[in-house]
């Protein structure tokens, strides 16, 4: 068991390994690139990260939920790029993912929308395990970034074997990602109607996700997906200020 970890994690901890990938030129480019690859292939992640935040009440707990998040993130991908190359094996945890995400929306569509008279919020609505309604959102936040770091991951192992180099492109990816999130945070305050909009894209996601599954084999590129996030943005731009016009006339 013990050599098993030390053949897992030990590049984690080899001082020369770090001093050769933070003196090389080539090790930098390769990070660089792994750095981009995950911020495209956590476009879904940061859609789902930021309607998840929009449970919570105030700005402050929505920004201090990503925070935890981010360092959550950090330690499971240490945690997972050890053992990257059994990563492909577990696709159960896809379809977990997956049912995950569909719940999530029906939780939404459910609920009574905007300008309809809502119950008075009970407080601990949607607790995850007794948690209270922050610590849900945090729990919940790390469950997606576990099932959306495997293709990131593999895909990082794909071109650098040096966990070390994966693991910086990855931070970096994550700290990136986590910034597009509190864009999208703060377009949803600005404009309703993309809060709708994510939680269709979730659903989109959703079935990605399942695809994927080894049993499946279709992946959907993250070109495609990003041109589907495209159009419905522009969608929801145009529903949202048709509205602005028809509500001044």
């Amino acid at each position: 068991m013990l050599h098993l970890l030390e053949q897992l994690y030990g590049p984690f901890f080899s001082v020369a390994n770090w001093g050769n990938v933070i003196t090389s030129t080539n090790d930098w480019l390769i990070i660089l690139s792994l750095a981009v690859i995950e911020c495209l292939l956590s476009v879904d992640n940061a859609v789902v990260l930021a309607a998840q935040t929009q449970s919570l009440d105030n700005l402050q707990e929505r920004e201090k939920s990503l925070f935890y998040g981010l360092w959550g993130a950090y330690l499971f991908r240490f945690l997972i790029i050890g053992i990257g190359t059994y990563l492909i094996g577990f696709w159960e945890i896809k379809v977990l993912g997956a049912g995950y995400l569909l719940y999530l929306v029906y939780r939404f569509f459910t609920q009574p929308q905007p300008g309809t008279k809502r119950p008075q919020k009970k407080r601990g609505q949607h607790r995850f395990l007794g948690l209270s309604q922050f610590w849900s959102v945090v729990v919940q936040i790390e469950m997606m970034d576990i099932v959306f770091s495997i293709d990131s991951v593999l895909a990082s192992l794909a071109i650098s074997d040096n966990p070390v180099i994966v693991l910086i492109g990855g931070m970096i990816g994550i700290a990136c990602m986590r910034g597009i999130a509190e864009v999208i945070m703060r377009l949803m305050r600005k404009i309703p109607e993309l809060e709708t909009m994510a939680y269709c894209l979730i659903v989109i996601i959703a079935v990605k996700l399942f695809l994927s599954v080894p049993a499946i084999g279709i992946d959907i590129p993250a070109s495609a997906f990003g041109g589907i996030v495209l159009a419905a943005f522009l969608v929801t731009m145009g529903i949202h200020y048709w509205r602005q016009r028809t509500g001044k006339r």
